[in-house]
């Protein structure tokens, strides 16, 4: 069984900063994709960014600046430095990763529980 524990969430002011990190347990043989969403009340889940294993990064418009997605493989663990959050940032947000398990032959996509989000003067 893989899961995925976020932590790092919380309740910050606007301007301030979070970051939040994601950590795979399991029979873990490679991680893929790791990216982290966000699901606003009454809003559907979008991406905010995502990182391949390579590298390659892809940002939502809203955080390219702000945002900044890093993995660390050896840890099996993906952070999402939040800078200069606006209230808008407000959400929970739910890690993803692309996991291909020990003995596997195919990718399987985890989510973690959430972490709320809230950005709040």
């Amino acid at each position: 069984q893989v899961q995925l524990v976020e932590s790092g969430g919380g309740l910050v002011q606007p301007g301030g900063s979070l970051r939040l990190s994601c950590a795979a347990a399991g029979s873990i043989f490679r991680i893929y994709v790791m990216g982290w969403y966000r699901q606003a009340p009454g809003k559907q889940r979008e991406l905010v960014a995502d990182i391949t294993r390579g590298g390659s990064i892809n940002y939502a418009e809203s955080a390219k600046g702000r945002f900044t997605i890093s993995r660390d493989n050896a840890k099996n663990t993906v952070f999402l430095q939040m800078n200069s959050l606006k209230p808008e940032d407000t959400a929970v947000y739910y890690c993803k990763q692309e996991i291909l398990r020990t003995g596997g032959i195919s990718t399987r996509e985890y989510w973690g529980q959430g972490t709320q989000v809230t950005v709040s003067s």
